[in-house]
C-alpha cells in the first residue's frame, strides 16, 4: 500500500500569496502581483480563462498597481529587495519593458491615481519633503511636474481625487490614532469634520457627484461611514453599525451605491449601501478578511479575501448575482484545507478587568507535542486575525499550538482601546500577554513548563521585553526583527515616521525614565533563555542595528544566541527561499526544546 509521509516545511511554503491585483476596464485582463516563482512579480490572467501568464521578471515587492482608463497601460510601482522605496513605472498589458514615470533614488511614491483621460498622475512622495511628504501632479504627455499640496505639520497623503480633478481628499496623519481628512479644493485645504480639539482618524474616501463619502471616528469610538457636502461644505453622519469598525469603501456608478467593508475583532464583514434610500445589506462572501477590492464599471465586483485555512485568493461577484466565482486558487500543495487548523477564538480579563480576544491554533491530540508558542502581533497598532499564516499552519501541523492575543493596542476593538497603547508600549501590553497565558493555565490549555514565544515586528519588541521581563513563562524566544532600544529606534525609523514617535512611543527627554523601563535592553541580565533573532538587512523600519546590539550585547554575557540575518530582505519576506530558510530555523531551534515528538506518518 502506498503511504505518503507528513507535509514537509515546503509543503506550507510553496504556498503562494497575491499581494494586490487590478482590473483593465473591459474587464479582459486580470493582473496581481504574486510569488508564484518564489520571488514576487506581476502576472495576469486573460479572463475569463484562468491560466495565469508573467508580465514581469523584475522579482520585487509590488508598491502600486493601476489600470489606466483607457486600458493601454498600466501604472505599476516596485521597491529594491524590501527597502519599501517605492518607484512608479508605466508598463504595457502585454507586459515587458517598465517605462520610468516617478523614479528617485532613496525616496518613496505611494497611492498613484491616474486622471480620467490618463494625461496627469497624482501621488503621494517623500521626494522634496522627507518628513510631511508631497501630493504630486506630473503631466505625462508635457513631462511637467508640480506640487499640489505641501506637507506641513504632519505626513500629508492623498486618498482620492475626483473625476474632474477639482477637489482632492487627503488626511494629515499626527499619529495612527489622530489624522484628520480635508478636501483641497480652489487653492485651499477645508476639514471635512466640524473644528474639534479631539484626536480622531479619517481613513478611505470616495466622490460621488456633489459629496465625498468616508469612514471616520470623528465623535466617536468605531469608525463609521460619513459625508461632507462639495459645495456646502457641510458634514453630515451616513451610517454606523454597532461594534462594527467600517474600513474600506468604494463606489458602484452602475447601481449608485456604496461596497464598504467592516471588522469586527477577528474577522471582517461586506456591505452595499444604497445611496438614493440609505439602506444597506450585508453581502455574504467567501472568506473571512478582505485586503482589496474593485467595482468594474459593469458593477461587477472583485475582491482580494483569505481565511485562517485559505490563503488570499480573487474573487468576482457578477452584477445582480449573489454568487461568488474563484478567480485565483492558491492552496497549500498536499494539504487538504479541512486538515488545517481553524482557530477558536477565546475571550478573557486581563490584569485590570479589560477583556482580551484571542485566537487559539490547537494542535491535535494525536500530533500535540504539549508546547504553546505565545505569539504577540506586529503593529503595535494592528491585530492577529482570521488570516492565513503558513508558519502557524506549519507549527500547528508540526505538534505546536500558538496563542495569538489582540492586546490593548490593537485594532477593531475601537479608537479608544487602539490609543492604550500609545506612550505605553512595555506595560499595558505586556501585562496583557502574561494574563492572556494564565488564562490558558488556569482552563487546561497550556503547560506552565511547556510555553515559547515568538514575535515579530512589535511582537518582536514585545518577544525581547517579555523574555527580559518575565524568563520563568519560556524555555526558549524567538524574536523577527523587532526593536531592542527604544531611544535608537526613535532616532532610526524613516524621516516620515519621526513626527508621530512622541504620541506613538515616546520623547527620549521628556520620557526618558520610561523608555528606559520600557527597552528589552535594560534587562540583558534577565534574558538567560535561549534565543534566535532574525533580520531583514534592508529593513527600513526596524533597521538592522537593533537587532546587532542586542545580539552583541547578550553573547558578551555568554548567553545562547543564534543570529539570523537576510540580505536581501527588508521588513518581511518578499523571497520564498528566504521564508522558508526562516521557518526551518526556527522549527529546528524550537524543535530541540521538545522532550518528545509525536508525529503521525
Amino acid at each position: 500500500m502506498v503511504q505518503f509521509k507528513k507535509p514537509d516545511v515546503e509543503n506550507f511554503y510553496r504556498t503562494f500569496n497575491i499581494q494586490a491585483f487590478t482590473v483593465s476596464p473591459d474587464e479582459k485582463q486580470l493582473v496581481f502581483s504574486t510569488n508564484l516563482t518564489g520571488k514576487y512579480n506581476l502576472w495576469a490572467m486573460d479572463l475569463p480563462n484562468q491560466y495565469p501568464y508573467p508580465l514581469t521578471f523584475v522579482d520585487q515587492s509590488c508598491q502600486a498597481l493601476t489600470y489606466s482608463h483607457d486600458g493601454k497601460f498600466m501604472v505599476v510601482g516596485f521597491d529594491r529587495d524590501g527597502d519599501e522605496n517605492g518607484q512608479l513605472y508605466a508598463m504595457s498589458p502585454a507586459g515587458g519593458e517598465l517605462v520610468p514615470l516617478r523614479v528617485a533614488e532613496g525616496h518613496r511614491h505611494m497611492l498613484p491615481f491616474l486622471s480620467k483621460d490618463d494625461q496627469r498622475l497624482y501621488y503621494t512622495s517623500t521626494k522634496g519633503n522627507e518628513t510631511y511628504l508631497n501630493i504630486y501632479r506630473y503631466d505625462l504627455e508635457n513631462d511637467e511636474e508640480s506640487v499640489v499640496v505641501e506637507g506641513n505639520g504632519a505626513a500629508s497623503i492623498l486618498v482620492a481625487v475626483d473625476e474632474n480633478e477639482e477637489n482632492f481628499g487627503y488626511i494629515k496623519q499626527y499619529a495612527n490614532t489622530y489624522s484628520p481628512g480635508f478636501i483641497f479644493q480652489d487653492g485651499k485645504s477645508y476639514s471635512v469634520t466640524p473644528e474639534t480639539d479631539e484626536q480622531f482618524t479619517v481613513g478611505e474616501g470616495a466622490f460621488v457627484e456633489n459629496h465625498y463619502y468616508f469612514v471616520t471616528t470623528y465623535a466617536g469610538d468605531r469608525a463609521y461611514l460619513a459625508k461632507f457636502n462639495l459645495e456646502t461644505h457641510e458634514f453630515s453622519k451616513v451610517l454606523s453599525i454597532e461594534k462594527e469598525e467600517f474600513g474600506a469603501v468604494r463606489y458602484d456608478k452602475s447601481t449608485k451605491s456604496l461596497y464598504f467593508t467592516t471588522s469586527q475583532g477577528v474577522q471582517d464583514y461586506l456591505y452595499k449601501y444604497h445611496l438614493a434610500d440609505g439602506n444597506y445589506e450585508k453581502v455574504e462572501y467567501p472568506a473571512t478578511i478582505i485586503v482589496g477590492g474593485q467595482v468594474a464599471e459593469s458593477g461587477n465586483l472583485y475582491i482580494l479575501a483569505g481565511s485562517a485555512t485559505k490563503p488570499f485568493n480573487i474573487f468576482l461577484k457578477e452584477a445582480g448575482s449573489s454568487e461568488w466565482k474563484q478567480l485565483t486558487n492558491l492552496a497549500v500543495p498536499g494539504v487538504k484545507e479541512e486538515d488545517l487548523a481553524e482557530p477558536e477564538v477565546l475571550n478573557y480579563s486581563s490584569y485590570d478587568g479589560l477583556m482580551m480576544e484571542a485566537l487559539f491554533f490547537k494542535a491535535k491530540e494525536d500530533v500535540s507535542n504539549g508546547h504553546v508558542i505565545l505569539w504577540p502581533h506586529g503593529g503595535p497598532q494592528a491585530a492577529e486575525r482570521t488570516f492565513f499564516r503558513g508558519m502557524f499552519q506549519f507549527l500547528v501541523n508540526r505538534g505546536y499550538s500558538i496563542f495569538a492575543p489582540n492586546f490593548r493596542g490593537s485594532t477593531g476593538y475601537g479608537l479608544k482601546f487602539m490609543k492604550m497603547v500609545e506612550g505605553n508600549w512595555g506595560e499595558g501590553p505586556r501585562l496583557d500577554n502574561i494574563a492572556g497565558l494564565e488564562y490558558l493555565y488556569e482552563n487546561g490549555l497550556a503547560d506552565r513548563d511547556k510555553t515559547l514565544l515568538m514575535g515579530g515586528s512589535y511582537g518582536g519588541y514585545m518577544a525581547l521585553l517579555l523574555h527580559g521581563r518575565h524568563p520563568e513563562y519560556f524555555k526558549a524566544v524567538v524574536d523577527i526583527f523587532g526593536p531592542s532600544n527604544l531611544f535608537s529606534f526613535i532616532q532610526s525609523v524613516p524621516e516620515h515616521w519621526k513626527p508621530i514617535m512622541n504620541q506613538w512611543v515616546g520623547d527620549p527627554v521628556k520620557d526618558f525614565d520610561k523608555l528606559t523601563e520600557f527597552s528589552p535592553i535594560t534587562y540583558l541580565d534577565q534574558m538567560t533563555k535561549p534565543m534566535l533573532i532574525i533580520q531583514g538587512a534592508n529593513d527600513p523600519r526596524v533597521v538592522k542595528q537593533e537587532s546587532d546590539q542586542i545580539v552583541k550585547a547578550l553573547q558578551e554575557k555568554g548567553r545562547e544566541v543564534k543570529y539570523l540575518v537576510l540580505e536581501d530582505e527588508g521588513h518581511g519576506f518578499s523571497k520564498k527561499e528566504n521564508e522558508i530558510l526562516v521557518n526551518k530555523t526556527i522549527l529546528e531551534f524550537f524543535d530541540q526544546f521538545v522532550e518528545a515528538k509525536v508525529f503521525a506518518e
